[in-house]
């Protein structure tokens, strides 16, 4: 099978990733896309790595909730070379993981895989459906860990606020006086 199109954006300022390791995610349960209802739909993948603010966004523009979540996937137009958009959290991925004792580069592994396999026609909102697509999105890291296609993505921590603060707070210039002639002082008239 053909390498498929990727457009990958990193819209996250303190997210670190490679596209080639984010790509081969892809590549690996597009290989094997027999063992997940026929996989991924052919066409340009999109994917996007937000902030918490920017898919909350999202998620209120397009079904209306205002709240944040960790993954929202677009179906694309298979029949126009579009095969969808996967867009994930990196905040959310980063908290999860914080709480719950997971590494994140699991966790926002595990968005993409999630994303992927709503567009290969998984459901998770019934619970027998749920049940399936956990079953599937456990399959494919399995899959994604044997062919060593977890990316090593990480998140620089926040700027500390008193190092923020400092770079923001004005400071008067000192004059720059070098290469100024002092004034001529005018002689007095006796």
């Amino acid at each position: 099978m053909p390498v498929r199109p990727l457009d990958i954006l990193n819209a996250h300022p303190r997210l670190r990733l490679d596209k080639k390791a984010v790509a081969k995610i892809i590549a690996t349960l597009d290989a094997h896309r027999d063992k997940f209802l026929g996989g991924c739909p052919d066409g340009e993948l999109s994917l996007a790595f937000l902030t918490d603010a920017k898919l909350a966004k999202l998620h209120d523009d397009f079904l209306d909730d205002p709240t944040t979540t960790d993954v929202i996937t677009f179906e694309g137009q298979p029949a126009f070379g579009v095969a969808g958009e996967i867009c994930v959290s990196a905040d959310t991925a980063a908290t999860y993981s914080k709480n719950n004792d997971r590494k994140f580069a699991e966790e926002l592994t595990l968005y993409v895989v999630h994303g992927w396999l709503h567009l290969a026609g998984y459901d998770d909102l019934q619970p027998a459906k749920k049940r399936k697509m956990r079953a599937a999105e456990a399959r494919a890291m399995k899959l994604l860990h044997a062919a060593d296609a977890v990316p090593a993505f990480s998140l620089l921590p926040p700027p500390s606020p008193t190092r923020s603060r400092s770079l923001t707070r004005s400071r008067s210039p000192k004059p720059n006086t070098r290469g100024l002639r002092k004034p001529k002082k005018e002689k007095e008239n006796e």
